[in-house]
């Protein structure tokens, strides 16, 4: 109906006008369903701008990952901490030095290239404040991005430090000393990779008696991977 007729109705008293409502528009999709359509630079994108939870708030930036796209070795941490607030990039303070010496011992680095060269990532992409933590909810919105860098990335061993990253990829409240020592399976999408538990290198900072504990964990990543050809 015109509006004009429109007016006329009301004017003669024959109203009210009911108009067709539009058409809602469609459900938004989830976020992993948009990450599954994306590439590394778009999932990055994303997760620079993402508000899902009130880390958004307090961060200077988010700090989505560093290496190799094309790496054989994905290391998994808990959450950026101060310096890699600032500086954009995991594991870059103390205990990101103590990973770095670990990995150049074993013949692996961030910087590297080919069969030596790592990926590394955390489950949260910004820094809680006073590095407390994960939250479960904070770990429910962030995870998706994890689990697309493992899709895009499909590693051929991954190597999760500290309790949290271990809790969220492999589904399990168990304590890291009862997941260290074996070779985990972690699915990712048609494929099963070799997953090893190991210490969080700030953990090791505090303990230095169990370094010797982690070197075990990455020789038998390590030994995995040579064994899966």
């Amino acid at each position: 109906m015109s509006a004009i007729n429109a007016s006329l109705w009301h004017a003669l008293g024959l109203g009210p006008i009911w108009r067709e409502r539009a058409a809602a528009p469609p459900a938004s999709r989830s976020k992993t369903q948009l990450l599954a359509q994306i590439d590394w630079d778009e999932a990055e994108r994303m997760a620079a701008q993402c508000q899902d939870c009130g880390l958004c708030k307090t961060r200077t930036q988010a700090v989505f990952g560093v290496g190799s796209r094309n790496a054989s070795w994905l290391f998994v941490g808990e959450a950026p901490g101060a310096e890699e607030d600032a500086r954009g990039e995991p594991f870059v303070g103390q205990a990101g030095r103590l990973l770095d010496n670990m990995l150049a011992a074993a013949g692996l680095g961030r910087d590297r290239e080919g069969a030596q060269a790592v990926y590394i990532a955390n489950v949260l992409k910004c820094r809680p404040p006073g590095n407390r933590n994960p939250e479960s909810a904070e770990v429910d919105a962030c995870a998706p991005f994890l689990f697309r860098q493992i899709e895009l990335l499909q590693p051929r061993i991954v190597v999760v430090m500290g309790r949290f990253a271990a809790q969220c990829l492999l589904a399990t409240e168990a304590s890291i000393a009862s997941l260290r020592g074996r070779v985990h399976e972690l699915r990712v999408g048609a494929r099963t990779v070799p997953l090893v538990v190991t210490y969080h290198p700030a953990y090791l900072l505090r303990t230095p008696a169990d370094k010797s504990k982690a070197w075990d964990d990455l020789c038998l990543a390590m030994a995995t991977l040579s064994a899966s050809g």
